[in-house]
């Protein structure tokens, strides 16, 4: 069986992305330090315990399982702190993703799947935006995921390297199956705070109300996290395959305000959702809508779980299914 590298597999993107590469006939090689990311979603291969940033663990972890590709998530991923502590943000990020070159070219892979993130293009000029979008990043956290970009098409320039930097829209949602799910401490995405509030934890806080959106919130594109996966699973296949390297956008290509996510997740949970509404966040953009149609021309991409409805379904079956007995990751410390 071809093993693939997955740093960060232990965490929520990582861990759906591994049981879609497992059904899709590889071997998800776990790589993950654990301060985010949880052992109980390593399912669906082994478990290699280390940082990104070693590479002395890094290349030990590539001699043992010689993966074909490297699927690499590990990076911390909030806007809120990275704005609060841009340090940790370029050295885990880009520190990280630099060591890891360093580790690839050593082992002479050839293959990156990148996760890069819509936070690359800052405000928008224009709505959905394209991968000719202009990079201007108005955090630290979108900084750092741009100047990975940039490292990896020089390293693919120096070492013979291709890659496929993936730049997602809001994932969301859970594993249809029920077997894993979103599980972050502390958490700030927004569909598990709602849901959150609709059993009973509080009230839900609208960052911001005075946007220049329809009801005033932010708008965004909310991509189902195995969808999000098949999108990995796309990528690996065609650079294995010999595609040439290329950056894609992954997202469902239409926009939710926070104010519609609160009412469809009353309808699908049937409960009361108290909310209030507090200041904006700093770096947060007005709206982010993907246009998405080269990963479906180039990739054969296509969504299929997105519709907000079945996202928030899923979301909310697993809150109140398996969620409830994870055990909550340790508070991160960057």
């Amino acid at each position: 069986m071809t093993s693939i590298l997955v740093t960060g597999g232990a965490g929520y993107i990582g861990s759906h992305t591994c049981k879609a590469l497992r059904q899709a006939g590889f071997e998800p090689v776990t790589y993950d330090n654990l301060e985010r990311g949880n052992a109980e979603a390593v399912k669906w291969g082994p478990l290699e315990v280390g940082d990104v940033t070693d590479r002395v663990r890094l290349r030990e972890v590539m001699a043992r399982h010689r993966p074909a590709a490297v699927v690499h998530f590990a990076a911390l991923a909030y806007v809120g702190e990275s704005n609060e502590n841009p340090a940790a943000y370029y050295r885990n990020n880009v520190g990280g993703t630099a060591a890891l070159l360093e580790s690839i070219r050593e082992a002479d892979l050839r293959h990156v799947v990148f996760s890069s993130s819509c936070a690359i293009y800052g405000v928008p000029k224009t709505i959905p935006i394209s991968e000719l979008s202009p990079e201007a990043p108005i955090n630290p956290y979108g900084a750092s995921k741009a100047i990975c970009e940039r490292m990896l098409r020089e390293s693919a320039s120096a070492y013979s390297l291709t890659f496929m930097a993936l730049r997602y829209f809001n994932a969301a949602g859970a594993d249809p199956d029920g077997e894993i799910g979103e599980c972050h401490v502390p958490e700030t995405h927004a569909i598990p705070l709602i849901l959150d509030a609709a059993a009973g934890g509080g009230a839900f806080t609208i960052l911001g109300d005075d946007y220049p959106t329809a009801d005033g919130t932010c708008v965004r594109d909310y991509i189902h996290v195995t969808d999000l996966a098949d999108a990995h699973i796309k990528a690996v296949r065609a650079l294995l395959d010999g595609a040439a390297s290329a950056a894609y956008n992954i997202g469902a290509g239409r926009g939710w305000s926070v104010r519609e996510l609160v009412d469809t997740a009353h309808t699908i949970t049937k409960q009361k959702i108290p909310v209030r509404v507090g200041p904006r966040r700093p770096g947060d953009p007005p709206a982010l809508i993907a246009d998405a149609a080269r990963a479906r021309q180039q990739l054969g991409w296509q969504p299929r779980y997105s519709e907000l409805a079945m996202l928030m379904t899923h979301a909310w079956a697993w809150k109140e299914g398996a969620g409830k007995t994870w055990k909550r990751m340790q508070t991160p410390k960057p």
